[in-house]
This record gives structure tokens, sequence and C-alpha cells, in this order.
């Protein structure tokens, strides 16, 4: 399976990029600086013949949305959420907003 996840911050995804491999499946790690630049990401990851992408907690549901009208609802799009028993956890870890804040 040709797979991809897609990691939102301080990236460029046309050089923010990672792969790993074997004779069978392929993965990419790519980074996007905001979720525009990473809608093309996924434009561009989907012509490549990704089949599946998921997502860091930082687009939340709505950019999970954006993505996924983004490639035409033709490839399963997941996102990183966290249990509500760690919340306080992930406020502490990102005090200025992060995974899940859209």
């Amino acid at each position: 399976m040709r797979f991809a996840y897609l990691i939102m911050g301080q990236f460029h995804a046309a050089v923010d990029q990672a792969e790993i491999c074997n004779d069978q499946d392929w993965a990419q790690l790519a980074g996007a600086a905001n979720l525009e630049e990473a809608v093309e990401a996924a434009r561009c990851l989907q012509r490549e013949g990704v089949e599946c992408i998921e997502l860091c907690g930082a687009f939340g549901e709505a950019g999970a949305r954006k993505i996924i009208e983004a490639t035409g609802n033709r490839i399963p799009i997941g996102f990183v959420t966290h249990l509500p028993e760690q919340e306080a956890v992930y406020r502490a870890a990102f005090p200025e907003g992060g995974p899940g804040d859209g």
C-alpha cells in the first residue's frame, strides 16, 4: 500500500519529506506550513498513487474534511486525536494550541 502522513507546522511541503519502503509497502511523511499547502500536498500525493492519507492532530475534523474534499473522497483520510482523559497532558505539551485545535 502507498500511505502518507501529513504533519502541519513550520514545514514546507516541497522539501520537508521523508519516506520508507520495502517490496510491498511505501510510506511518506510530508510537512506543510498551513492547511492550504496541505491541500495541495494531498492532491499531489493522490496523483502520485497514494492510497491512504493520515493527518496529524493539528488538522482537526475541519482540516480533515478539507483534505477529504480536495481528494474527492476517493481515498481514506484519517486524523489523529487523543482520548479525553489526556486533555490536560495535551494542553501542557501544546500551551499555544496544537493537535486537535485545527
